[in-house]
């Protein structure tokens, strides 16, 4: 089973990328190289509409949008440092943490 994070919790009712009410699915703020299933596991998530995430114009969705995905990742580890700060994990081991476990860092 996932966690919720700040974003599942504030952003339940809409779309985190356009604001709609439209909710079809949740966008893994983390993805790629097999990091998916770690940012379920983490919670990792945002609600997200149809348009946003695969159906709208190219330009649109988050996939298509180099920025779009370069920002939900560097959400995604944010999110992750400050769970971990939240635990009493100093800043520095927090972002040492996810670079264990992500294999990567967005910073």
């Amino acid at each position: 089973m996932s966690k919720s994070t700040v974003v599942q919790d504030a952003y339940k009712d809409y779309c985190f990328f356009c604001g709609t009410a439209n909710i079809s699915g949740e966008h893994h703020l983390i993805f790629g190289n097999g990091r998916r299933k770690l940012a379920e596991e983490d919670g990792l998530k945002a609600p997200i509409c149809g348009k946003c995430h695969t159906m709208g114009e190219k330009v649109g969705r988050v996939h298509d949008n180099s920025m779009a995905e370069k920002l939900s990742k560097m959400l995604g580890q944010a999110i992750y440092e400050r769970n971990e700060c939240t635990k009493g994990v100093s800043l520095d081991d927090a972002r040492e943490n996810f670079r264990k476990r992500y294999n990567v860092s967005f910073w």
